[in-house]
């Protein structure tokens, strides 16, 4: 699609605009290197003035966020006689390299080294259910591992003696619990700042348009800014002209006239094929300028509305922009003080405010992308039982 490429182009442009410019890749396919055409490693590489690019060491950055949880995993392996190296893979825990990449952006960000830093991230899904997990860990987690924690310094001295196996120390619980409830909170509200934003990149393909769509959906759901889409190698006009691509040019221009009706009100930005492969700082402005023509990369291009909270005299209720999502495949329930909201592939356990989360789940609209979830007064004694499907 096009991703890593639309993301070196919009990082360079800003670069010549004059913005001091970040460039890095969250994704554990670490392409960077082969679309800027020169090696980009672990550490800081100018690639231009005012363009710094790198592609963080996943074991380097996994070691010193989680090191001791990674430790305890290594010596486990190697315990049950599996091979020193092997184990080192095997202890990356599943979207430690996408996390820590989005620490170091975190940091970055915090330095005031830059103006403005484009992260090329994994797809959407995995980058998705990693940026929301502080919020749908339950308290009872934490909780937990308290307990674990505490208990651990008591049995695991006792067990050591009976078990040969390695046994994880109050050090470890202590790591986990910091990861799950500090850095990662910190970085969500990095992630839904208003500064940030998400772009997707599509082309016309039917699948990737309907693959978009979801995580849109998805992206809003949970409270993520998106501002444009990048309709990524459209055909030019010239090759349009030519008889054998007159019929792939009718399908282009339905399918962009579709695509901004289905994220509308995002803005459009439109990345023509070209005739060689877009490799290199030369060619990647080129296309950063063809992309940006008439708006500045680091621009917020559009804006949906957030989700909101109203009362209107004794009734209450919670909007939520879901664009492009069908009431009939959402599933809406209230259990305690959270209002669930589940789509075809993303829940998230909505915090409701303590005068909303004492009352019933009445009923649901899906009016112009936007669901309202309204709420009465609870008939005495039925509080905080589940209700669902609306």
């Amino acid at each position: 699609m096009g991703k890593t490429t639309t993301a070196a182009a919009t990082a360079i442009h800003a670069a010549k605009s004059g913005r001091r410019t970040l460039l890095l890749s969250a994704d554990a396919s670490h392409s960077l290197s082969d679309v800027l055409g020169r090696r980009v490693g672990a550490s800081s590489v100018e690639i231009i003035p005012n363009l710094t690019a790198i592609e963080v060491d996943a074991h380097a950055e996994i070691k010193r966020h989680w090191g001791k949880v990674h430790d305890f995993l290594v010596s486990l392996f190697e315990h049950q006689g599996i091979d020193g190296v092997l184990a080192e893979e095997l202890a990356l825990l599943p979207g430690a390299e996408e996390i820590t990449t989005l620490f170091a952006v975190d940091e970055f960000a915090r330095s005031g080294d830059y103006d403005f830093a484009v992260v090329d991230c994994a797809p959407t899904d995995t980058t998705l259910r990693l940026l929301t997990l502080p919020e749908v860990a339950h308290k009872s987690v934490r909780l937990l591992l308290k307990i674990q924690r505490s208990l651990a310094k008591v049995m695991t001295p006792l067990a050591k003696g009976m078990v040969s196996a390695p046994l994880p120390d109050a050090a470890v619980f202590a790591e986990l619990e910091a990861l799950l409830y500090a850095k990662l909170r910190g970085l969500r509200e990095r992630i839904v700042a208003e500064d940030t934003t998400v772009r997707l990149v599509v082309t016309t393909e039917k699948m990737v348009i309907e693959e978009a769509r979801r995580a849109f959906t998805d992206l809003c759901l949970f409270g993520l800014r998106c501002d444009a889409v990048v309709i990524n190698r459209l055909l030019p006009e010239a090759a349009l002209r030519e008889p054998f691509y007159r019929e792939w040019g009718d399908v282009q221009k339905d399918r962009t006239v579709s695509i901004a009706e289905a994220f509308a009100p995002l803005r459009i930005l439109s990345g023509v094929l070209q005739r060689e492969e877009v490799v290199g700082a030369t060619a990647l402005a080129e296309h950063g300028r063809d992309l940006f023509s008439d708006c500045e990369p680091d621009a917020l291009l559009a804006s949906v509305e957030p989700i909101s909270f109203h009362r209107k005299g004794d009734q209450y209720s919670v909007t939520i922009p879901l664009p492009g999502a069908d009431l009939g495949a959402l599933n809406i329930a209230k259990v305690e003080g959270d209002l669930l909201v589940k789509s075809a592939s993303m829940n998230r356990a909505l915090k409701l405010p303590r005068r909303m989360a004492l009352l019933d789940l009445s009923e649901a609209h899906f009016r112009d992308g936007v669901l309202s979830v309204f709420f009465r007064v609870s008939p005495v004694g039925s509080a905080g039982t589940p209700q669902g499907n609306a």
